[in-house]
């Protein structure tokens, strides 16, 4: 494969990952914005901002552009994350060029008041189907839990108070101030014409006016807390962990997903021995999160609410131990090779290294191959995670347990 990479004289950054050997590619428009830019007041602009982007521009109508979406075959969809906005579609080559112009004019919506009043039910309506989904809901409640008032505890959704009274020209003044073509990658991988795409996006986005889009990035410190949310509703109990990790710059990124997956992937982990063989529970997991300055391990439990204690008390066990003795051998060989394996899988198609291509220039302007991922998570070693964890001991936790019970200590 093959990296390529310009910046436009607006800012906009293009990068580029080819294979002639491909019989796809794909497009991403990568926005470094998503909740923790927004304020209170407005939380979950970012994600009703997205939906918006679909509903057309000065050129296309709504249905225009789903239209022509069909039209070319693509697949296509977009994601609002803590941090970042993205807008992405697959096709066949021939058409990469009518993909780019429409993703390339949907990052110029027109944002009619007629279409933000109307999409507004759609987001209240997203919002009450996820307010009936437990799991979403602890690890909503966890997330605001653990940041406190950092703004990487604002809701995604936000919340329907947020929303409803959410007015279209704060959207629209959002928009101006984050959509900036330096605050934007655009990401191609697969099979593509670099020179003739380039051309064209720089043409397309010659009026982008460049501005500054900065990040807020406030000082943080994680606490150890339980909290319990009780819904006498629920027929299992929910329990979210939150431990303090390392950010998406942090070269020990590659430790902590090894120890991540050692200790909590969902098969063959310590935590699938301990609680999901046992039938003691019927999920558990333990993964890593990369952000901007800032990551945390994030440890999940489903159970039986007369389990909630044990289970409780089995995670407390199980990271205690991994803190104070480090991880085997063995098993860190059998988690470098599952994520090994994942990585390689997923890179067989286009669209499984769009994110990792675009991401990893976004949060640290580098490209790093299939194969040199792969080396660099098979070199982790134990003496690695051994200084990991003398550094990032999985002590200081925060736990927020949701069942149809006053306080998950009392469980027993």
């Amino acid at each position: 494969m093959e990296f390529l990479h310009t910046e436009l004289a607006n800012g906009l950054t293009i990068v580029g990952e080819r294979n002639p050997q491909a019989q796809s590619m794909a497009v991403g428009y990568f926005v470094r914005t998503g909740a923790r830019d927004e304020n209170p007041r407005i939380m979950g602009v970012s994600h009703f901002l997205e939906h918006m982007m679909f509903k057309g521009t000065d050129r296309r109508s709504a249905e225009d552009v789903n239209r022509e979406f069909d039209e070319m075959g693509a697949e296509y969809n977009a994601f609002t994350t803590p941090e970042n906005t993205v807008y992405y579609g697959r096709v066949l080559p021939e058409h990469q060029y009518r993909l780019l112009d429409l993703l390339t004019d949907m990052m110029r919506p027109s944002l009619r008041v007629d279409d933000f009043d109307v999409e507004k039910n759609v987001i209240l309506e997203e919002i009450a189907m996820y307010q009936d989904r437990p799991t979403w809901v602890a690890f909503d409640a966890a997330r605001e839990q653990y940041f406190g008032n950092h703004p990487l505890g604002h809701l995604v959704l936000g919340t329907r108070g947020t929303i409803t009274s959410l007015e279209r020209d704060e959207m629209l003044r959002y928009f101006a101030e984050r959509y900036s073509p330096g605050n934007m990658v655009l990401a191609f991988v697969g099979n593509f014409d670099w020179a003739g795409l380039c051309r064209y996006t720089e043409d397309a986005t010659s009026i982008w006016k460049p501005f500054d889009a900065a990040r807020d990035a406030p000082r943080w410190e994680p606490n150890e807390s339980t909290r319990t949310v009780r819904d006498a509703k629920l027929k299992k109990a929910h329990l979210v962990w939150m431990m303090p990790g390392v950010s998406a710059q942090d070269p020990l990124r590659y430790a902590a997903n090894v120890l991540a997956t050692a200790i909590g992937d969902d098969v063959g982990s310590r935590l699938y021995w301990e609680l999901v063989d046992t039938g003691l529970a019927d999920t558990a997991s333990l993964s890593h999160d990369e952000e901007d300055g800032i990551g945390e391990f994030v440890g999940y439990v489903s159970c039986a609410p007369e389990n909630a204690g044990k289970a409780v008390a089995t995670v407390s066990r199980v990271l205690d131990e991994a803190t104070a003795r480090g991880l085997d051998p063995d098993e860190i060989e059998r988690a470098k090779r599952k994520m090994a394996a994942s990585m390689v899988i997923r890179s067989e198609a286009p669209d499984g290294r769009l994110a990792p291509v675009g991401l990893a220039w976004q949060y640290r302007r580098e490209y790093v191959g299939v194969d040199a991922t792969v080396d660099r998570v098979l070199s982790v070693n134990r003496d690695e995670i051994s200084a990991f964890l003398d550094e990032h001991p999985l002590t200081t936790r925060t736990l927020l347990a949701l069942g149809p019970f006053e306080d998950v200590t009392q469980v027993r």
